[in-house]
């Protein structure tokens, strides 16, 4: 499937729910757009999708002859997502996979997104259809990965990044998620979940660690009110520049090898 006027297409993905990815994609495609950027989302998490709540946004999708027009957010990033097909915004997707690998599939290729610089996949949880869809169909870039503290999503993290790599798609880096939490009466940072292991994930694999954002409430009280693009953090512009600068060398890398 080609890419059309899309420079560079960058998955965000963690294999593992409750670890804040959409809310990183969100955020990521935010910051990128304020460093002059275009970027577009592609919301990949078919039966739980959260872009549209996130940037306050709402459907219906519409065709204008030349594919899918895509919903534009405040700040004028295109998004499609299939939050965007249903009327109520607590209804359930009751699909089986087929018709969902199928919509991914249409999202991509069937979608007018235009001329951009960058365009985030936010990914769904797991290793099954829809990862393996994503992976085997769209040209796909790099991965970025995201893990919160704990053991556990680093368990899981690993095996999102095992699959990305089995299938050829070069693992751009680790963002931790929620790595910490300021006090706010003597305003030091404090580890809620422990250390982290981002560090010991990124040195297995080679891959940097792209940045570490905090848990931060106010994080939480935008996303609720649809407004999580108002966000910013030096985390954050840590994190676009990061990407930026990994996508870079991998492109040049794989010009090397061509």
């Amino acid at each position: 499937m080609d890419k059309g006027q899309i420079e560079h297409v960058i998955a965000v993905g963690s294999g593992k729910g409750g670890v804040g990815k959409s809310s990183v994609t969100a955020l990521l495609a935010m910051e990128l757009q304020r460093q002059g950027h275009t970027v577009g989302i592609l919301d990949a998490d078919i039966t739980g999708p959260s872009i549209p709540k996130l940037l306050g946004m709402r459907g219906p999708l519409t065709d204008a002859g030349e594919g899918i027009e895509p919903a534009l957010s405040r700040t004028g990033i295109p998004v499609v997502s299939s939050q965007f097909m249903v009327e109520d915004e607590q209804a359930p997707v009751i699909w089986r996979g087929p018709l969902v690998t199928r919509l991914i599939t249409q999202f991509f290729g069937g979608v007018h997104w235009g001329k951009l610089d960058y365009l985030l996949i936010d990914m769904p949880p797991g290793t099954s259809d829809v990862p393996l869809t994503v992976f085997q169909t769209v040209p796909i870039d790099g991965m970025v990965f995201v893990l919160t503290p704990q053991d556990l999503a680093a368990m899981i993290v690993k095996k999102a990044m095992n699959m990305a790599r089995d299938l050829h798609v070069a693992l751009l880096g680790v963002v931790e998620n929620m790595s910490w939490i300021v006090c706010p009466h003597c305003h030091e940072q404090i580890h809620l979940f422990g250390p982290g292991t981002v560090a010991r994930v990124g040195e297995e694999y080679g891959v940097p660690i792209l940045t570490r954002l905090p848990l931060a409430p106010s994080i939480s009280e935008l996303a609720d009110a649809g407004r999580v693009d108002e966000f910013r953090s030096p985390e954050l512009t840590a994190l676009a520049e990061a990407l930026v600068h990994q996508v870079d060398e991998v492109t040049k890398s794989a010009a090397t090898v061509l």
